[in-house]
């Protein structure tokens, strides 16, 4: 079963505030940590790129400036009908 988001970045914490102290980490730990720093960074990675797939950019002058390779890749997810 796979972690949830929130308790992912708790585990992460933990061990980063276990790795600063005298204790330290051990070596299944320092793995399961490059595991979970991963699995975080792709969840993020692909957040951040579906929000930048759905925005649409106006100028000043209220004119669409949305560039045509984001344009592209709505028009293909069916964000966009024109």
């Amino acid at each position: 079963m796979a972690e949830q988001p929130k308790e992912r970045l708790d585990r992460i914490n933990e061990l980063a505030k276990k790795a600063k102290s005298s204790e330290g980490l051990t070596p299944a730990e320092i793995s399961e940590r490059a595991e979970l720093r991963k699995a975080y960074l792709e969840d993020f990675k692909a957040g951040f790129r579906e929000q930048v797939e759905s925005l649409k950019v106006i100028d000043e002058d209220g004119n669409e400036v949305t560039p045509q390779k984001v344009i592209d890749i709505q028009r293909k997810k069916g964000l966009r009908k024109d």
